[in-house]
């Protein structure tokens, strides 16, 4: 199983030249760099950070889980924290699923370490043993007794809850996206011509109502003027001989297209630098991975509805577009591989708008600073606030030759839609 997901993750994050690599973002805040060992604003080791990492090594370290998988184990794993935690304190804010009983005396670390080892170990069978160890490590470092016992019981429940919930979800099911070979419609890509991940726009949603709740415009006529401004946009600055684009350009392409995310080191980075306790650390995560992981199913119920091509089969094919202001370049070649599936809108806008804009709902501001370095690409980008990344992110699908501007613009949209929705309604303070 390893084996054929980490060749997948070849397939799908390999540049166009092969020469460049995609690397793993560590990352570090501008006001200074995150400590080895992530603290909670209590002082003490923060199990939440330190089990969202262990997700990590689970979800794509070992099972190699793409995108689009990833975000709804992440959502798994930190909503049963979440309700472990909250149900310790007290039940301060909604639970997510269910509040555990609880006399509020149980340790929050065997809570934390029991709730996610539960849920990552259904959901990788194959690391059982190797989880089991982790676990087990964790829970010797905490006082043998009531406390301890209590903990586990929490976040065993948490777990079996959430595991539970999430039952038949449609994951992993075997939906199709339709081809076509008129003009705009979208058909598998070079270099490998795949088709993934239809599944995920039938995906039973965590936080709205139902996958197609919010919907993305028409995308524009082949013949229209946007359309012309887009098409010629990628055309020139996402190629991969592009000369118009800039160097900053191409690493920020690089940076944003890297398969094993720097999104989930500047989670646990701004629960650090942000001094939050183990609670408002698991609300936080939760908060941000469920909300993701719903403008993913949004976002390919989208993808699914529009069927709309890639831009590398825009530019081999403009010469049946019926627009005259465009082009063919059969030989176009995009900077990054194009992913499996169609074009409109954008999938990592989505995510990257639904995750931006609660950044700023948490905090309350848009201006924390934050960077992110790949040691393999060897470089750093720098933001100073959630919009400027958000900007960014819109410009590197393009400057990558992956997607139209509009698909980016309209992806966002989404992702902030599905924000709104889930604020409102989940994860309220009850006091």
């Amino acid at each position: 199983m390893r084996s054929r997901q980490q060749s997948r993750h070849l397939i799908w994050s390999r540049a166009i030249p092969a020469t460049i690599a995609l690397g793993l973002l560590v990352v570090s805040a501008m006001t200074g760099p995150a400590p080895a060992a992530a603290v909670s604003g209590t002082g003490r080791a923060n199990p939440v950070v330190t089990w969202d990492l262990n997700a990590q090594t689970a979800i794509w370290d070992v099972a190699a889980q793409q995108p689009n998988e990833q975000v709804r184990s992440f959502a798994m794993v930190n909503g049963a924290v979440y309700d472990a935690v909250n149900a310790i304190a007290g039940t301060p804010y909604q639970p997510y699923l269910a509040a555990p009983s609880s006399s509020g005396t149980e340790s929050v670390d065997a809570a934390v370490a029991t709730a996610a080892h539960g849920v990552l170990a259904a959901l990788f069978p194959d690391q059982r043993e190797r989880l089991r160890v982790q676990h087990d490590a964790a829970l010797a470092t905490i006082r043998d007794g009531r406390s301890k016992q209590g903990g586990i019981r929490i976040g065993a429940r948490a777990a079996a809850t959430m595991v539970a919930a999430r039952q038949d979800d449609g994951a992993f099911g075997d939906q199709q996206w339709s081809q076509g070979t008129r003009p705009g419609q979208w058909r598998p890509t070079p270099p490998l011509f795949l088709s993934q991940g239809a599944w995920t726009g039938h995906l039973r949603p965590f936080l709205i109502p139902r996958a197609s709740m919010f919907r993305a415009p028409e995308p524009p006529q082949l013949t229209s003027g946007a359309y012309t401004r887009d098409l010629n946009e990628v055309k020139q600055l996402g190629s991969a001989t592009s000369t118009a684009r800039t160097q900053d350009q191409t690493e920020a392409a690089i940076w944003w297209h890297d398969r094993r995310s720097g999104s989930w080191e500047i989670k646990r980075q701004l629960a650090t630098t942000q001094q939050l306790d183990a609670l408002q650390t698991a609300r936080f995560f939760a908060m941000t991975d469920l909300i993701v992981a719903d403008s993913g199913v949004a976002c390919f119920s989208q993808k699914d509805a529009w069927s709309y091509w890639r831009p590398v089969t825009a530019i081999h094919q403009a010469d049946t577009d019926g627009n005259p202001r465009t082009a063919a370049d059969p030989g176009w070649q995009s900077l990054l591989v194009t992913p499996p599936f169609p074009e409109y809108p954008s999938g990592h806008a989505c995510g990257t708008g639904a995750r931006m804009s609660l950044y700023r709902h948490f905090f309350g501001r848009d201006d924390i600073a934050f960077s992110g370095s790949s040691a393999d690409s060897g470089t750093t980008r720098r933001f100073t606030s959630f919009s400027q990344a958000l900007d960014e992110l819109i410009g590197a699908r393009v400057w990558g030759g992956v997607h139209f501007r509009t698909a980016d613009v309209e992806g966002a949209k989404i992702g902030e839609q599905v924000y709104r929705y889930a604020v409102r309604h989940h994860f309220r303070p009850l006091r």
